[in-house]
């Protein structure tokens, strides 16, 4: 009986240690993420002036969409997800196979291609910045070397947004190249071997084996990218100062950062992060509804 007892007072005390690591956690976690949330939810309902918060409903919402800004940053945002994905999404995808079916060298070209993922994003955009110089920039000196004429990149509304979405695929393309890497790795290589006896060329490898297998790290992939590019601000501002040429490059998050920061409207801030969150939210849930079905 004894025995019994002090079996117990271990498993308890056990438990205990286990919560309280658990509890703290949740405590940061709820502190840090949650409650910025919740915080975010009440202040877009609000109006802050001169030290005195009064609720102010849903004008704060009414405010920012009769904003012309409003519409021109969720354009910019949605052809900046798109570009990227075409980018972003593909040309990992692309990389990932290519170096799966190498035979040699396999292990430099991963710290290669995995190399500018472990660069600070900063000094990766201010090199791309430089790339981008009109006067002595790489990029225009290539050009011009193959006899081709040079572009204003960054300052030119029609490249602006192009050049932005090149130097962050080149930023993040790492990450995304060694999981489906890994990926596909783990694809059993008897099933290349029956394509490969049926008469399956590579890219027909690809399309029928490549792809199915590794159909669940795509969408994945697909989401967490989608949602990443939507609240894309580190290489606008920095390459273009935010706005860009003719507003070419003010996204969505930026927008936010300018009411909050420079026109000191939190509410009006506020209001526009709980439009994107409903937006992202009702993706995913849309999502994972049509993901749900095709299985």
């Amino acid at each position: 009986m004894a025995a019994i007892r002090t079996s117990t007072r271990q498993r308890v005390r056990q438990n205990l240690t286990a919560h309280g690591f658990l509890l703290g956690a949740l405590l940061c976690f709820g502190y840090f993420s949650w409650y910025p949330m919740v915080r975010e939810v009440v202040m877009s309902f609000q109006k802050t002036k001169r030290g005195r918060t009064t609720w102010v409903g849903l004008d704060n919402l009414d405010r920012i969409v009769q904003d012309p800004a409003f519409w021109q940053a969720w354009r910019n945002t949605l052809l900046f997800t798109v570009l990227a994905l075409l980018l972003g999404f593909a040309v990992p995808f692309v990389v990932a196979v290519l170096l799966n079916e190498l035979r040699h060298a396999k292990a430099y070209l991963r710290v290669l291609v995995y190399l500018p993922v472990m660069m600070p994003p900063v000094a990766s955009v201010l090199l791309f910045k430089y790339f981008y110089d009109p006067g002595h920039g790489l990029f225009n000196h290539l050009l011009a070397g193959l006899g081709l004429p040079t572009l204003a990149w960054l300052n030119s509304s029609t490249t602006a947004m192009f050049s932005v979405v090149l130097a962050a695929t080149w930023m993040t393309m790492g990450g995304a190249t060694l999981i489906y890497l890994a990926a596909l790795q783990n694809i059993p290589g008897e099933l290349y071997e029956a394509a490969e006896l049926d008469g399956a060329g590579l890219l027909r490898r690809i399309w029928h084996v490549t792809v199915p297998q590794t159909r669940l790290i795509l969408s994945l992939l697909l989401l967490l990218q989608i949602v990443a590019t939507m609240q894309v601000f580190v290489e606008p501002f920095l390459l273009t100062g935010g706005n860009g040429p003719e507003g070419s490059t003010t996204t969505v998050v930026y927008l936010i950062y300018q009411y909050a920061f420079n026109f000191d409207n939190y509410g009006s801030a506020s209001a526009l992060g709980l439009v994107m969150l409903l937006v992202l939210a009702g993706f995913s849930g849309l999502y994972v509804r049509l993901s749900r079905s095709a299985d």
